[in-house]
């Protein structure tokens, strides 16, 4: 009787970490996805800086130019490549 609680106990305990696991898996995979569309966002708005004219920009919006361009300014390098490499696939399907 006792050898077959613990081989119940065994068996819950395997099928918790597989649930755990199975959780941990789906919290990794939503993880990349928001990460994928960050990417995207911060490609684009690189992009857009990078497109600027600031003779043409409104007064009102240099704070805002100035905030975005510092905060794409001080993403890692290897961001920044994968992220404007995202935005060159989107620029390219969406051109197509």
């Amino acid at each position: 009787m006792l050898q077959s609680v613990a081989v119940k106990g065994v068996a819950n305990s395997r099928r918790y970490e597989q649930q755990e696991v199975a959780m941990l898996r789906g919290e990794l995979e939503m993880l990349m996805v928001e990460r994928d569309r960050l990417l995207r966002a911060a490609g684009a708005a690189a992009m857009f800086i990078a497109k600027l004219d600031t003779k043409t920009l409104p007064t009102n919006s240099y704070l805002e130019a100035d905030v975005l361009a510092a905060t794409i300014n001080a993403l890692p390098e290897e961001t920044l490549v994968d992220a404007l490499d995202h935005a060159h696939e989107l620029a390219d399907t969406v051109a197509s």
